[in-house]
């Protein structure tokens, strides 16, 4: 379980180093990472395709492990964790949302919001992803199925399944790269607000300039580094 009363950043990377095998080729994506993010804080982490952000955001979540450096969610080690141990992290302790939605298209939308709670073997879980539904502005589409759904909605549904288990880290991958612009910045302050408001934080990586420029802070990754950093 998720430890409680954890104090300091919700988020911390320290030293971070990755890379892969390409055929005979060593391809480094991440030397030397550094980054943290505070309870309350959004913080966007914006660079071109190839520049090792995708890496970074899973190494932030536990999906993949780095090769040097030391990762901290809530102030806990997911590569001192086994693989069921990390998959509890990422239940309890990490919300993640995606630019392509991964909604399940059998479940109605308020299904699909309850099963992360229904996962974790949690009660009430209908009145709760109905509550948080409602926090979105979709209270009145929670019957419906994703396919009766326009693209910003659903994405309001994908956001809501990341917030509805209290997770105190929220990491969003082009959350707004399927939307228009202005569907797109209304669901990015949406997940600003509720970030803020849970005090929760929120890595955001994107290539748009302008959603990072909503965040708190915003970091440039180049070449696997932390190229510049700004508010």
């Amino acid at each position: 379980m998720i430890a409680d009363g954890h104090d300091g950043p919700l988020l911390q990377l320290s030293g971070i180093w990755r890379s892969y095998e390409r055929g005979t080729e060593t391809v480094v994506a991440l030397s030397g990472v550094d980054l943290w993010v505070n309870p309350g804080e959004a913080v966007a982490l914006i660079g071109r395709s190839g520049s090792g952000k995708s890496t970074l955001l899973h190494i932030a979540g536990g999906l993949d492990l780095a090769d040097r450096g030391t990762v901290r969610v809530t102030g806990r080690d997911p590569a001192a964790m086994s693989v069921s141990q990390r998959a509890e992290l990422r239940r309890h302790a990490v919300g993640f949302v995606f630019q392509f939605f991964h909604l399940l298209p059998q479940l109605t939308v308020v299904e699909n919001v309850e099963l992360p709670l229904l996962l974790n073997g949690g009660r009430k879980s209908r009145s709760r992803a109905r509550d948080v539904l409602a926090s979105v502005g979709l209270a009145e589409k929670a019957d419906r199925y994703p396919t009766e759904l326009s693209g910003g909605e659903m994405q309001r549904v994908a956001l809501a399944r990341a917030l509805v288990g209290g997770a105190p880290l929220i990491l969003a991958d082009e959350p707004t790269g399927n939307l228009d612009s202005v569907t797109g910045g209304e669901v990015l302050d949406l997940l600003i607000a509720q970030v803020a408001e849970r005090d929760a934080a929120l890595l955001l990586v994107t290539h748009d300039a302008q959603a990072a420029g909503r965040a708190d802070r915003v970091l440039t990754l180049v070449d696997g580094k932390i190229a510049s950093a700004s508010r």
